[in-house]
This record gives C-alpha cells, structure tokens and sequence, in this order.
C-alpha cells in the first residue's frame, strides 16, 4: 500500500546529506515551507546550495538556515529587500556565495530539469554581467544565452491538501514554484495543511501528482493562519 504521509518533519527529512542542492518553494513570504526548513536546521545537514526566489526575511525561515552559516552558496533572483538583512551581512563578509538567476530565467532552468530539457536559449540576460562566460547565438537576428537546467536532491515546498499517495493541491499565491521545484528534485517532501482520503481530490485540481512526491507531512494550520486565510477567502 502506498502510504507518503510521514509521522513527522523529522523523519521526512531524514537523511538529506551535507553538500546537497536543495530547493525551497516560496515567494517572498507566501508558500515558504517555513516548518520544513526549521527541520532542516534541527536535521544538521551543512554547506547546502539553497534554489529560492528570495535569500530570507527577518530572522526566520531562510534566513534563520543562512544565520546558522548552513549554506554555501545559494541561487535566486531577489536577494536583496528591506529585510535580507541575514543574507546582506553574510554575503558582505564573504561567507557565502551568490548565483542571481533573473526570475524568469530561474523559474525556466528549474522547469527544463523536470521536463527532462538539456538546455535552453534566452534572451534574458543577454550583453549583462549575468551572461559573461555563457555560450550566446543569434537566432532570427537576436541574441540569446543558452542556460543549463537547475537540478536539486531535495525540494521543500508548501501545499494546501494532500492524499496518502502524495498527490497536492494549491492555495493562489502559495503555489508559485512549488510544482516545477516537485518535478526538478531527486525528493520531494510537502508540507500541508491537510490529509484527505484517496479520492477527495478532484484530479482535474491536482497540480502536483504525487509521482514527483516522496514525502507529505501534515502541519496544523495556527490561529494566524487561519485568521488569514478567512480574511483573504
């Protein structure tokens, strides 16, 4: 019997190695794992490539692993904002490096190694800094870049509902990368807000299928939350 729910954050996590590339769903604040990565912190795993649009806020979440000094480099597309205070300190000082992906390219790169694509040209990029190095060829008389796919060992995203066989659904804004990032990683684990039976989803509303899903946990929705998902219905 197929059966992804695991008991725990903990166990969901269990065995993600030092080195590893692993992808954090999340835009801005909206969809970010925020329980999944405090259990990547408490798991231990160190010198981590971090894929997410952003490099932290405040002192929680993503912020809180970089502050930990548990990532070596991380790729995104908008490091800096009023409050990537963790990531500017570190990055000023020279301890972690930096790969800036602009966010369509990002989205693209992380796509293609879920479907499989090897690489791909783009526009996006071309005479910047974000090119130098990079193989470019005109095409129909405009330039383009030619990227490679972003792959992970370990993707951590955020859903809305989930089944026992690991099939996912979104709420709005929450979804943002989270599929591409089920589909791009070697392990997928989701966290949801709650466990319906087999059937309880409609398969027209699945986004993500749970064949790009090794573990769900289930994450009580807090008083906050809730608040605010009845405010934003």
């Amino acid at each position: 019997m197929i059966d992804k729910i695991a008991a725990s954050v903990a166990d969901a996590l269990a065995g993600i190695a030092d080195g590893a590339t692993v992808m954090v769903g999340g835009f801005g604040t909206a969809g970010i794992p925020g329980e999944l990565v405090e259990g990547l912190i408490e798991q231990g795993a160190r010198d981590l490539v971090i894929v997410n649009n952003n490099a932290g806020n405040g002192d929680t979440g993503l912020a809180a692993l970089l502050k930990a000094g548990r990532v070596r480099k991380i790729i995104c597309s908008f490091p800096r904002q009023v409050d990537s205070h963790v990531f500017d300190g570190l990055y000023r000082a020279g301890r972690i490096e930096l790969e800036l992906v602009p966010q369509g390219n990002l989205a693209e790169r992380i796509r293609a190694a879920g479907a499989g694509i090897g690489a791909f040209y783009t526009p996006t990029g071309h005479g910047t800094p974000l090119a130098a190095g990079k193989e470019t060829r005109v095409i129909d008389g405009r330039p383009y870049v030619l990227e490679y796919p972003i792959h992970a060992d370990v993707a951590l995203i955020k859903a809305e509902r989930g089944d026992r066989w690991g099939n996912l659904t979104y709420r709005k804004a929450a979804r943002n990368f989270g599929p591409i990032m089920a589909m791009a990683a070697k392990r997928t684990v989701a966290s949801v807000y709650e466990v319906v039976e087999l059937g309880a989803l409609d398969p027209e509303v699945i986004v993500t299928p749970g064949l790009f899903v090794r573990h769900v946990v289930c994450i009580p929705r807090t008083a906050t939350q809730a608040g605010g998902f009845r405010q934003a219905a």
